[in-house]
């Protein structure tokens, strides 16, 4: 059997332990990349929940995407499948009806997600396991796992390091990225609605219990829309997506220039989500990567031992030298398409705190360059990585 951690992919240094909520979803694919092919990161686990897809859906999605990077090994927990005060909203206008929509090559899971433990006990058993203040927990989807993993387990906030949470949108000039460019609407705030992000949206009601916690909001990085629509997936990182630069694997001397499986998967996700997201927001210049920015925090400034360093190692987010935030979701409201009966529910408010007190950490900006590197330098590991794989069994 192939060892899991080949000397080419060995952590070097201090590696950071992290569980990934998730429910992929196109982006999620690549914060999945991000979290086991990164040699910093060491992904515990995954708990699966509804969102992009219905729960069935993003599960199995999961498997097939650590199937696709060759981590079939990493347990997938089925989570919750519907908020607990609210019915399921789903985004097929954006990740088709599957949830991962615009490609034939992805493969099955060959392993069947995981039945023996309920996703909340695995994710605090998993957490709890690692020493104390050095796991993250990544939640990059509805915020229902999460809000009842720290209700049932609140000595978990305790524990972990850091909660990185990909949702909400803040507005009001906070960045000057784009939501939408559609005539008549640019001044839009969310997605989902004029003013709610879709991952606060599906449960608002669970969002505000993290944001709300002592213990939680000042170990929580959230990365807004404001942040990610600045990380877009541009034709350009598109071409870099499918070319390959693959080297020889263990001495071998042929080097196929033919794109991976993998980079051609990746590459029609990608192709699928710009489509819908210039028909939908008008976006035309590429989609934007949302959820892998939520890992990439764990590799940034925000995840640093000596308070915010910005040595050369560390991916930069801005987050004003310290500007912290009081974090408040509107839970009045119906999910539906009538804006009087839906108002402002899921909108995300935040009010700076005063500095030196704690609070939400909401970076303003990141290196996009940097980050890109990192998207590509992982999935060069992974080619390399499921390259050997075939080797070994050839």
């Amino acid at each position: 059997m192939l060892d899991q951690t080949p000397e080419f992919l060995s952590h070097e240094g201090q590696v950071t332990p992290l569980w990934l909520d998730c429910d992929p979803g196109h982006d999620d694919a690549f914060a999945i990349l991000l979290a086991v092919h990164h040699p910093s990161l060491k992904l515990l686990g995954i708990s699966t929940v509804h969102g992009n897809g219905s729960l069935q859906n993003t599960t199995v999605n999961a498997g097939s995407i650590l199937e696709a990077i060759g981590r079939s090994d990493i347990p997938v927990y089925p989570g919750a499948a519907k908020p607990f005060c609210r019915a399921a909203v789903h985004a097929q206008d954006i990740h088709g009806v599957s949830g991962l929509d615009g490609t034939d090559l992805l493969p099955a899971p060959t392993r069947p997600p995981m039945r023996n433990r309920n996703a909340i006990v695995a994710m605090r058993d998993s957490l709890l396991e690692q020493p104390k203040n050095t796991a993250w927990l990544v939640a990059t989807g509805t915020l229902t796992n999460v809000g009842l993993l720290f209700a049932t387990f609140p000595e978990v906030a305790e524990h972990v390091r850091g909660l990185s949470i990909m949702g909400g949108a803040i507005g009001g000039g906070f960045s000057h990225a784009p939501i939408c460019k559609r005539a008549g609407d640019e001044s839009r705030v969310g997605n989902i609605t004029p003013w709610a992000e879709f991952n606060i949206y599906c449960d608002p009601e669970s969002a505000q219990s993290i944001f709300s916690s002592p213990a939680l909001a000042p170990k929580t990085v959230l990365i807004p829309l404001d942040l990610t629509h600045q990380v877009l997936c541009t034709p350009k990182v598109q071409s870099l997506i499918l070319q390959t630069e693959r080297q020889p694997v263990m001495g071998r001397s042929n080097v196929n220039l033919t794109p991976s499986v993998l980079r051609q998967i990746l590459h029609s996700l990608l192709l699928y989500f710009a489509g819908t997201y210039e028909t939908v927001f008008g976006l035309d210049v590429g989609p934007p990567l949302h959820d892998p920015v939520a890992v990439a925090v764990l590799l940034s400034n925000l995840n640093s031992s000596d308070n915010g360093s910005s040595h050369a190692r560390y991916l930069h987010f801005d987050d004003r030298d310290g500007e912290r935030f009081l974090v408040n979701v509107v839970t009045d409201g119906q999910h539906g398409s009538d804006r009087k009966i839906t108002g402002e529910v899921g909108r995300t408010n935040a009010s700076p705190v005063e500095r030196g007190k704690a609070g939400v950490t909401i970076p303003r900006g990141v290196d996009v360059d940097a980050f890109w590197n990192i998207v590509l330098e992982c999935l060069r590991r992974a080619d390399d990585w499921n390259a050997l794989r075939v080797g070994n069994r050839n």
